[in-house]
């Protein structure tokens, strides 16, 4: 067995810009033949668990991680011996295997996911020093940390004024700047920006960790994740006998799809203004309804749940409301609405809440809406909601009547402007035709942001679904 024989499965961005996963469990030991495509181990991303295929046939000679590991997207996980002559997985003009390194230096991922096929490259840069012979700093790797504080990196060329000897200066005193030790802070004064890649930024931001208080241990004083981590432990460890677990409890990591929740709930409550409106329905007709339609051929073997209605109620109300199907463009400083509802249903897992969503959930009739959900909440509870299905909502519903809650003030998923909490649906004494009757009562809660959807624009819609699911028949006027 030579080296030549051995190929390396290096774990591939499986999501959309995900930077580590989980290996949840092994589907293959050392010393098993594998074929094409044969899956390989289940990976918990922040979105779902997926299984990775193999993109080579041979035998497993090594595996590198261990089941529970974190593990860095580009990372190997296995290596298999492909015996010389044993094929490997077909692959489309101009790309390469799963896993694989192409030509331009990217690694392949699954279907439709991960990195572009493409890589802008950059220009080498002729400056005034190599024109006159005067000694230049090293080549900088394309991979290597930024070093200034005003600019993405070393290689950017500083703004010239006033000629070449002006732009000399400039970049002696960037360079001078980037090797000088990070200063410490002086109060009342405005001190360099701490030294940081933007994966390490997002994930300080959202663990609440301020990157001027750190020294980085990176090359030339950059922060890491390592460094991030270290410094939420020593902020933690004062109050640590405080929260500690008592006698006979636990700890529970917050990794995968649990960190990700909370990163983004966090970053949607205290982004997006919340207004929340709460509507007490009476729809016994609706339920009444149901039973009806669930007798009918058409609806023979689905399980039509009052979800069901609730998720028509609200297509029909965003069909006649379009800006509650919309975002919040932060950078353009525009509000995107959107031509069609990926609708969204929060579904509680054993890994953490995941919102998958229905797309263009608008076309289907009552019956595949019904079927459509169904699915998607069997798959979600499983853990086996696939990556795409994690993307791209619009709008979301949250069944929190499931746990015999009557209602709740829900937080907007990122991205959206809207999200509708169903309640329980109970029997209540109901004012009915001017008298007090056992009626089946619901609550709604509709959560809003506010910079899109004001206070008329969410009663109205909020009004729609209520009057849609107290009189199912109104939906042949919409």
């Amino acid at each position: 067995m030579t080296n030549a024989t051995l190929r390396q499965f290096k774990l591939p961005d499986v999501g959309e810009g995900l930077t580590e996963g989980e290996i949840l469990q092994w589907l293959v030991a050392v010393g098993d033949t594998v074929t094409v495509n044969q899956p390989l181990c289940e990976v918990e991303t922040a979105k779902a668990a997926v299984e990775l295929p193999s993109p080579f046939a041979g035998t497993v000679v090594e595996l590198l991680f261990e089941a529970g590991t974190m593990v860095d997207v580009g990372a190997p996980i296995i290596t298999i011996d492909v015996g010389g002559d044993a094929p490997a997985a077909p692959a489309p003009a101009g790309s390469g295997l799963i896993g694989e390194t192409n030509a331009n230096g990217r690694t392949a991922v699954l279907v439709g996911y991960g990195p572009r096929s493409t890589e802008a490259r950059r220009r080498p840069r002729r400056t005034a020093a190599h024109a006159t012979g005067t000694p230049v700093a090293p080549p900088v790797p394309d991979d290597a940390p930024p070093l200034l504080a005003t600019a993405p990196d070393m290689r950017t060329k500083p703004v010239r004024h006033g000629g070449l000897e002006v732009g000399r200066q400039a970049e002696a005193a960037a360079l001078s700047e980037a090797a000088a030790p990070a200063r410490e802070a002086v109060p009342g004064r405005r001190g360099p920006r701490p030294l940081a890649k933007p994966p390490v930024r997002k994930y300080a931001k959202d663990l609440g960790v301020d990157l001027a208080t750190i020294t980085g241990t990176g090359a030339g004083g950059v922060i890491t994740r390592a460094d991030v981590d270290a410094a939420l432990a020593a902020a933690t460890s004062g109050a640590e006998m405080a929260i500690s677990a008592p006698e006979g409890g636990e700890r529970i990591p917050v990794k995968g799809v649990r960190r990700h929740t909370a990163a983004a709930m966090v970053a949607s409550a205290f982004t997006a203004p919340h207004v929340t409106e709460f509507l007490t329905v009476d729809v016994t007709r609706m339920m009444k309804l149901r039973a009806r339609l669930a007798a009918r051929p058409e609806f023979a073997g689905v399980r039509l749940s009052p979800l069901a209605f609730v998720a028509r109620a609200v297509l029909l109300a965003a069909q006649r409301h379009p800006m509650v199907n919309s975002s919040w463009d932060e950078a353009a400083q525009e509000i995107v609405v959107h031509g069609r509802v990926n609708l969204g249903i929060a579904a509680a897992t054993p890994r953490g809440l995941v919102v998958p969503n229905i797309k263009d959930a608008g076309r289907l009739s009552l019956a595949e809406l019904a079927t459509a959900l169904g699915e998607l909440t069997e798959t979600a509870r499983a853990g086996r909601t696939a990556p795409q299905d994690m993307t791209g909502g619009t709008l979301t519903i949250t069944n929190v009547g499931v746990f015999g809650v009557d209602t709740g003030t829900p937080i907007l998923n990122p991205g959206e402007a809207a999200i509708l909490a169903f309640g329980a649906v109970r029997e209540m004494p109901w004012v009915h035709k001017g008298k007090v009757r056992p009626r089946q009562v619901t609550t709604l809660a509709l959560s809003f942001d506010h910079r899109i959807v004001d206070g008329e624009l969410g009663s109205k819609v909020l009004a729609d679904i209520g009057a849609l699911l107290q009189d199912p028949a109104t939906a042949i006027a919409y």
